[in-house]
């Protein structure tokens, strides 16, 4: 099974840096925006990065002038931006990179069962929700797997490949191969709640919000010690204000709803507290801490 023609619908925040590291590795991408100027936004983003690291690599030596400019127009000429969902029916693989809706994803899911053709994969980028809900409502659950890619995508090196009990293993074999082809670390995980990275990452910041509620620590003492102690770039708290705590109350409340009895899957009472007063961290310029664009106050 051959991959060569890829489509990314959404060309947001993560959908567009997917775009980009497909046409990095050699595909020719379809990047599906239903609005216009939200399609060429992230055609503006794209081209913003493409140029960023090919000056990256003319500084290191990698490249010269012309080698630089080279690639980006080859790059840049393997993507074609698209209005009209009908551009994906050709399509080898197609990638979800929409809003974390699981209602809206099942639809958009559907509509596509309908319109790509029969051999295409189907594939899901989100962090959290599980993908044997959109594999059915695709209508071809042997041929759809989660794609998780990680923000900023042109620069995090991962990539979680998630098959259901129904994946085809070939399917998933081309698939983490499409991953490895974007210049990824591609692990294999299976349809658990939040894959590996957010299963362990999102109750290690519940735990530390837990720690703050009950006064153990101070929100500087408890991000020091994981950042000094265990080597994390960030503490969790400052991390939670990154990640925003809507998104994290999200995740945190449809785990709790499908699994009532897992004790890791629990919801602080400041984390709600905090959403409902719209201090959603550093995006409102409050969360856990006060911010000032990307410096805490």
């Amino acid at each position: 099974m051959q991959i060569k023609k890829v489509g990314v619908i959404g060309c947001g925040l993560m959908g567009h840096g997917i775009v980009q590291v497909a046409a990095q590795g050699g595909f020719q991408v379809v990047a599906f925006e239903a609005d216009a100027g939200a399609l060429q936004k992230g055609l503006g983003r794209i081209e913003g990065s493409l140029s960023k690291l090919a000056g990256k690599n003319v500084e290191k030596g990698k490249m010269t002038e012309d080698q630089a400019a080279e690639w980006v127009r080859t790059t840049r000429a393997q993507i074609h931006g698209s209005t009209d969902m009908a551009d994906l029916k050709d399509c080898d693989l197609v990638v979800e990179a929409i809003i974390e809706n699981l209602e809206i994803k099942k639809s958009l899911f559907g509509e596509l069962g309908q319109l790509v053709k029969d051999s295409a994969i189907f594939a899901s980028n989100t962090s959290s929700f599980p993908i044997r809900e959109m594999a059915q409502a695709s209508g071809r659950p042997d041929r759809f797997v989660g794609l998780h890619f990680f923000n900023p995508v042109q620069l995090m090196r991962l990539v979680e490949v998630v098959r259901t009990d129904k994946t085809q293993p070939e399917v998933f074999d081309a698939a983490r191969r499409f991953g490895e082809a974007c210049g990824k670390t591609a692990v294999a995980c299976k349809d658990t709640p939040g894959f590996v990275v957010n299963r362990l990452l999102v109750p290690y910041m519940v735990q530390a919000i837990l720690m703050l509620d009950r006064g153990d620590a101070s929100k500087e003492d408890i991000d020091a010690a994981m950042q000094f102690g265990c080597g994390y770039p960030m503490g969790p708290l400052t991390l939670t204000d990154y990640v925003g705590l809507d998104t994290t109350l999200a995740i945190l409340e449809g785990w709790v709803e499908n699994y009532p009895d897992e004790p890791a899957f629990k919801i602080p009472a400041s984390l709600r507290e905090k959403v409902r007063a719209g201090k959603l961290g550093r995006k409102t310029g409050e969360g856990y801490y006060k911010w000032e664009g990307d410096k805490k106050q």
